[in-house]
């Protein structure tokens, strides 16, 4: 949990929250209601809700929320509440609050997940026992590449998510909008000035020239990755449900197996590894050999997949370069600047040699 403190009478007041859980959630029961602070930062707070008969989860803003919170709150309770209709592993939505002046802020009940999830710390991510050995790590990743592709499955118009996204051209997109963000950074952090980055030129020019796959448009969760995944307890590896969707949208699904994959082995660099928070890339299987078993049960080309690999390192360098813009403008420590400069530029490294063998 966040260290930062918050008042449980004011993000969950008990009157009012009672009076409308009667009315929209009947599941969770009729005793008296406890509420305690399950996980919370300055995005969103995670709070548990008891009346007797097992717990559930409200998600909310917090009490003096960010820009665009609430609105991240509500998209979020929208895409849950019409995977409710599928069999995507996801925390079923219960009710949806509209009205921030019930409890201050708009806010959704959610199923309370059964399950563990890995944690991060010292910047290695760490799964519970026996997922941190082989071989039931090992199946980590093919579990949830199992609910990208029941993910990209499913027929987002059918489920009422047809205009959850921006209509159309989402790849010819996408590299104006990494290269905008990039470009961003000077103005936004003070005292940062541009650096060479070398091999990102080449990247560029390799995506926007080269064959754009032909896009196929789905659900994308936006920000795939073990932490934002929880796992059914004891092997083998089975996903519970993927958490965290703020990020989700209409789009080409392939993107979200690109950035998964963005930190495994790659088949054709044996011995080399891309900078990752995998505490033991190893005991993962290859980029390669999962992007082959999601297209298996996605009916994709397997073509396809090297452009989406390349895009995601390219975002990955755009995105992880404010660490450097923030350090410079002093909003972080030199060191951190320092470790992330290292990291952009293996990372385009990385990508330019991936661009070099894609030809």
């Amino acid at each position: 949990m966040s260290g930062i403190v918050h008042n449980l009478d004011e993000l969950a007041p008990i009157g009012p929250l009672t009076d409308w859980l009667d009315a929209h959630v009947p599941e969770l029961g009729k005793g008296p209601l406890r509420t305690q602070v399950l996980s919370g930062g300055t995005s969103n707070v995670v709070l548990t809700l008891d009346r007797g008969e097992g717990e559930m989860v409200l998600r909310r803003p917090p009490a003096v929320p960010p820009p665009g919170a609430e609105k991240g709150v509500l998209r979020e309770a929208r895409v849950l509440t019409a995977l409710n209709r599928t069999d995507v592993p996801h925390p079923h939505c219960y009710a949806v609050c509209d009205d921030p002046g019930l409890i201050g802020g708009r806010f959704y009940v959610m199923e309370k997940v059964n399950g563990w999830a890995p944690n991060l710390r010292d910047e290695k991510i760490h799964n519970e026992p026996p997922f941190d050995t082989m071989p039931y790590a090992y199946g980590i990743p093919f579990a949830i590449v199992d609910g990208l592709i029941q993910l990209a499955n499913v027929d987002y118009v059918a489920i009422g998510l047809e205009d959850y996204g921006k209509p159309g051209k989402f790849l010819e997109r996408q590299v104006d909008r990494w290269v905008g963000q990039l470009n961003s950074y000077p103005e936004k952090y003070p005292g940062y000035q541009r650096r060479e980055l070398k091999g990102i030129a080449e990247a560029e020019d390799w995506l926007r020239h080269a064959h754009t796959p032909r896009e196929v448009r789905g659900i994308i969760h936006g920000d795939v990755g073990t932490p934002n995944m929880m796992f059914r307890h004891g092997p083998p590896a089975r996903l519970a449900a993927m958490i965290d969707w703020e990020l989700s949208t209409i789009g080409d699904p392939m993107i979200d197996m690109g950035w998964f994959t963005g930190g495994m082995r790659d088949e054709d660099e044996p011995g080399k590894e891309f900078p990752t928070a995998l505490n033991d890339p190893a005991q993962f299987p290859t980029k390669q050999e999962l992007a082959r078993y999601y297209c298996a049960g996605t009916g994709r080309d397997i073509r396809d997949f090297e452009w989406f690999s390349i895009l995601a390192k390219f975002k990955s360098g755009c995105l992880l370069e404010y660490k450097v813009a923030a350090a410079e403008a002093g909003h972080l420590p030199k060191e951190t600047g320092r470790f992330f400069a290292r990291i952009v530029d293996q990372c385009f490294a990385e990508v330019a040699r991936q661009v070099a063998r894609a030809g």
